[in-house]
């Protein structure tokens, strides 16, 4: 299974607030900067982070970003549905396919993908940082 870079973005985006120092805020243009990545993606996924509480945006000259909930809270199979359409491996009931009802492929894929979302319930944002502190680097 692989996640999409809208996915991928979301947890460097809240890697990068947790890495910053207790109270302090940033701004999508650092975000953009720093990771060398769309300003049109960073704000579309700023977005879908603020609307679902994970991060808190603040508009105007004290505005900024931040996480929205303790970093222990955020869960990264929460960060996964919020961000991916769907986590079907497969679908076969789009495709044209020649094999009867009885084969069980989507049924072991679904499993997998749920195995998968279960696995990333048990990690916390939190959990990403061996000793809760990340060291921010600059970019070449």
């Amino acid at each position: 299974m692989q996640l999409t870079k809208h996915t991928d973005y979301a947890f460097r985006i809240l890697l990068y607030l947790l890495a910053l120092p207790k109270n302090e805020k940033t701004t999508i243009n650092v975000i953009v900067e720093r990771y060398g990545i769309s300003k049109s993606h960073v704000m579309k996924i700023v977005n879908k982070l603020a609307a679902s509480g994970l991060v808190n945006a603040t508009r105007g000259k004290s505005g900024g970003l931040m996480l929205g909930k303790p970093a222990d809270k955020i869960k990264l199979d929460e960060v996964v549905k919020l961000m991916e359409t769907s986590l079907q491996p497969v679908n076969c009931s789009g495709l044209n396919c020649i094999l009867d009802r009885h084969c069980k492929l989507q049924t072991h894929l679904r499993d997998a993908a749920i195995a998968f979302t279960d696995s990333l319930s048990k990690v916390s944002l939190m959990d990403l940082s061996s000793d809760n502190t990340f060291t921010i680097l600059k970019r070449d």
